[in-house]
């Protein structure tokens, strides 16, 4: 996951704004737009957050797993698709280059609600640990200094994108 996060923070700044109206994405733009892409699409869900074990999940654990599932999936279809949509701005004929463009903010707000709801899991993660009881209830198993640095680690800090998409649809 780190590495889809440094991914996108690297191309963020690339499409917050929309693709370029003279179709002249740089060669090292481009790369960062297909690097994102990548490591979005090779994010892998922890076993215990795919759809059929989350069902086993109740509390505050099946909205994280609902978050954590919803991030990946948003992260890898929007870089994807912002990849498809760079490629037919520069290489498509000019039909199907406009309708990528005005489209391409679909899926950019994709990926930032994606990173969005990442950064949200930390403060969940801590509503929900103490909720249910804190160190006194898990003891050992999940100690308060983890679940800070879980929390830490899924924060707005790390994980949320700035700045907000500033592209509209049609645009």
């Amino acid at each position: 996951m780190h590495a889809e996060v440094a991914a996108t923070r690297a191309a963020w700044p690339l499409v917050v704004d929309g693709l370029p109206a003279d179709a002249s994405l740089s060669a090292s733009s481009r790369a960062a737009i297909r690097l994102a892409s990548q490591r979005a699409s090779a994010l892998t869900l922890p076993s215990l957050f795919t759809e059929h074990e989350a069902a086993s999940l109740t509390g505050p654990s099946s909205g994280i797993a609902g978050t954590f599932r919803s991030f990946s999936v948003l992260a890898a279809r929007g870089w994807l698709l912002i990849d498809a949509a760079a490629e037919e701005v520069e290489h498509g004929d000019a039909a199907t280059a406009r309708f990528a463009r005005e489209n391409v903010a679909l899926y950019i707000e994709s990926v930032y609600d994606a990173h969005f709801g990442l950064a949200q899991i930390g403060k969940h993660l801590l509503a929900g640990y103490k909720t249910l009881g804190a160190a006194s209830k898990f003891g050992a198993s999940l100690t308060q200094t983890q679940v800070d640095g879980l929390a830490d680690f899924y924060s707005e800090a790390n994980d949320r994108l700035h700045p907000h998409s500033r592209v509209r649809l049609g645009s």
